[in-house]
């Protein structure tokens, strides 16, 4: 099924009321004559634009076909065979029908998928009416991504019914009764049905064409109006809205958490579990929003700050789906506070008695207002500034700088962040398809932060993360510290906005140069190499651009003129001792280590027992083994260190509190979907890893911080 769509299986993503679907067929979407520009605009751009420089022809018609099948269906459990093999009609035809402006291809496919799902949606109500037997030696193939199609209607229903056992066996691990398991498995593919039958062709378009872009690389994408919006809100992480989280329950949006200090919290009347029956904007006409997809009312609702929508409101306490409350809000600026820079400051006391202080810097992307200019803009590099000059009031005397979640942003910043603890210099060098080479510097002589830098590392660490590791690893001005390697993005993307050649259409994000460090190597395809490395689950999972299809290859130009400062090198031999000495003897990282060995098992293996006692047992050992961590990890705990958290907010001042998306705010609407859903089915690396349970230790942040310690000691010798 769909990447995207088969979220909708797990439920903490879902909605949360049962709902009785009629399996009818119903129409699916066609493309109109604006989707067919829209098609042929992006072709042609693809084709003369892309870092490629390649052709829409035969090669990427194969590729494109294929990668669309994968969008739609990537677990094989929705078309049968004798689809595939009659699409293939398509695969070297899609090049000159979307040059035409002719997307009858990819609708046709879709509207295939559609009637797929509707069929496997009712096979699924059928097995679930069947008697289920947990007591065989049964097992599922969890992972199908590499697994054939079923070869016809026969070979479906067996995969299904080990599908349909498999997701009713997780409710029942997860203590819930026979017919309630049976209820929720029924009610999570209504949704999924439900789902799918909401996409419009909009949404087909964006599918469809993001698929033609892969082809070209897996950072290409074809952005829908709605989606722009998206991307912009997350860069400058704000939005205009009442400051509510919305979810979908029967066909009705339902609050699911309010924003503290926005409008709907700070009016009072809207509550949590209310349900949206229809919106209007200011004094305008209502329009009914029942049965419509959840993105199309969040768009209605969002708007500029300072104007009013109205909405008419089901109260989560009323019986009478007629009582009808119409509530006015006055829209205001929601802050998205999650994906801020914050900052730590870890004090503890030294073998003589001193107290030795440290800061930790955790950037969980690169954001910056494009549309926004001047002081009230939001920029990550003017966030950092002030948290280091926090962190530098109290006397931090060395700087972990969190990058693990990092998945890149606005190459701009990233270059203006670098230069905090750089002098004058290059940064980044950019190279276009034509071999032209651009050497982006820092032009400020001033250094911010000039203390000892340690910087942690993930495979999710991409992009822009990517460039700030290398160029401060390139000058010998921090340590890295990680699994293996980061990602592997080393590509640059440029939003080309179709309005300038349409009254409407999106945007296409498009692959168009190369980063290359300093040094001379691109960060593409092998990412950054940590100085030091501890082992992580991540080494043996497909996090990385290597395994995505259709990447970029590796390759090196000329190095940049910089001159190294050399701070790292004369004491990395003894980091590394330090650092491997620990390593061997620290249980929190013995247990990565057996964490390791299961998940690689795991994935070797790639079934999973569909004997509840087999199950059972292997459920009882893991929480076994998790208890007896956390009863040797409390054994072991002591108050290292004094932890002063420091945000944005907190530094800026007085003034009063900003309206923001928080993680707290976020978690309480993920409690509400629990409250009536079912758990979420096993993620089967924390089922390995016992990742939730193990989520307060963090092995990794806390040999950071005792390299930087190292550091800062082993400086001061110097």
């Amino acid at each position: 099924m769909s990447r995207r769509l088969s979220k909708l299986l797990a439920p903490a993503l879902a909605v949360s009321a049962w709902c009785a679907i009629a399996f009818a067929s119903e129409a699916p979407p066609k493309p109109t004559a604006d989707d067919s520009r829209i098609g042929s605009t992006v072709g042609r751009i693809l084709a003369q634009e892309h870092f490629r420089r390649h052709a829409v022809d035969d090669e990427i018609s194969k590729n494109w076909l294929a990668l669309y099948l994968d969008a739609l269906d990537y677990t094989r459990l929705m078309f049968l065979e004798s689809d595939i093999q009659e699409f293939q009609k398509f695969a070297t035809a899609l090049d000159d029908e979307v040059l035409r402006g002719n997307l009858q291809p990819g609708f046709e496919i879709f509207a295939r998928y559609l009637h797929r799902i509707e069929q496997r949606v009712a096979l699924v109500h059928d097995l679930l009416k069947e008697k289920l037997s947990f007591d065989t030696n049964e097992r599922y193939l969890k992972d199908r991504t590499e697994a054939p199609w079923p070869k016809d209607e026969e070979e479906a229903r067996r995969i299904w019914r080990q599908r349909v056992k498999f997701e009713v066996l997780q409710e029942l691990l997860a203590k819930r009764k026979m017919a309630d398991a049976i209820q929720i498995v029924g009610k999570r593919y209504d949704r999924l049905l439900r789902t799918v039958r909401e996409e419009d062709a909009e949404s087909v378009l964006q599918i469809y064409l993001t698929s033609l872009a892969h082809a070209f690389d897996p950072h290409s994408d074809y952005m829908s109006p709605s989606e722009m919006e998206t991307f912009a809100i997350n860069m400058k992480l704000s939005l205009k809205g009442i400051g509510a989280v919305l979810g979908a329950e029967d066909g009705y949006a339902k609050i699911l958490a309010l924003v503290p200090g926005g409008p709907a919290d700070l009016d009072k009347r809207l509550q949590v579990n209310d349900r949206i029956a229809g919106v209007a904007q200011g004094d305008g006409p209502m329009e009914d929003v029942v049965d419509m997809k959840l993105a199309k009312v969040v768009e209605k609702i969002r708007g500029e700050k300072g104007t009013d929508v109205r909405l008419l409101v089901i109260p989560s306490k009323s019986p009478d789906l007629s009582a009808h409350v119409e509530i006015r809000l006055q829209r205001d600026e929601i802050k998205l506070t999650e994906a801020e820079a914050k900052a730590r400051l870890l004090e503890r006391s030294d073998a003589e008695g001193r107290v030795r202080r440290y800061g930790y810097l955790d950037i969980p992307t690169f954001y910056l207002d494009f549309e926004g200019t001047g002081k009230g803009s939001k920029s990550v590099t003017r966030d950092v500034r002030t948290l280091l000059a926090r962190l530098q009031q109290q006397g931090a005397e060395g700087l972990v700088i969190d990058l693990r979640k990092n998945g890149g942003g606005a190459l701009a910043e990233v270059v203006e962040l670098a230069g905090l603890f750089l002098k004058k210099g290059p940064v980044v060098q950019v190279g276009d398809a034509s071999g032209r080479v651009r050497v982006l510097e820092d032009d400020d002589s001033s250094v911010v932060c000039d203390v000892p830098l340690v910087v942690l590392v993930s495979h999710i660490s991409a992009s822009a993360a990517e460039i700030l590791a290398a160029v401060l690893q390139d000058y010998g001005r921090a340590v890295i510290v990680g699994g293996s390697s980061t990602f592997g993005k080393g590509t640059v993307q440029k939003i080309e906005n179709l309005s300038r050649y349409l009254t409407r259409g999106g945007a296409l994000k498009l692959t168009v140069q190369k980063f290359y460090r300093v040094s001379g190597g691109s960060t593409q395809y092998r990412g950054v190499i940590p100085d030091l490395q501890w082992p992580s689950p991540m080494d043996d999972l497909k996090i990385s651009e290597a395994a995505l299809k259709y990447p970029l290859p590796y390759n090196e130009i000329a190095p940049a003129y910089y001159r190294p400062v050399n701070r790292v090198a004369p004491f990395l031999p003894e980091l590394k001792q330090r650092f491997q000495a620990r390593l061997a003897k620290d249980p929190e990282f013995a247990y990565v280590r057996e964490d390791i060995e299961r998940l690689k098992a795991q994935l070797a293996d790639k079934t999973v027992s569909l004997n509840l006692a087999a199950r059972q047992k292997e459920r009882s050992e893991n929480q076994a083994r998790i208890e007896k961590r956390e009863k040797d990890r409390k054994g072991r705990m002591s108050s290292e260190w004094k932890v002063t958290e420091i945000t944005i907010e907190d530094s800026a001042g007085g003034g009063p509190k900003r309206a923001a998306l928080t993680k707290k705010v976020l978690d309480q609407a993920a409690a509400t979907l629990r409250e009536e859903d079912a758990a979420d089915p096993a993620d089967e690396v924390a089922r390995v890893t016992g990742k939730e349970a193990l989520a307060r230790a963090d092995p990794e942040y806390d040999e950071g911080l005792r390299i930087l310690a190292d550091l800062v000691e082993l400086s001061g010798r110097r």
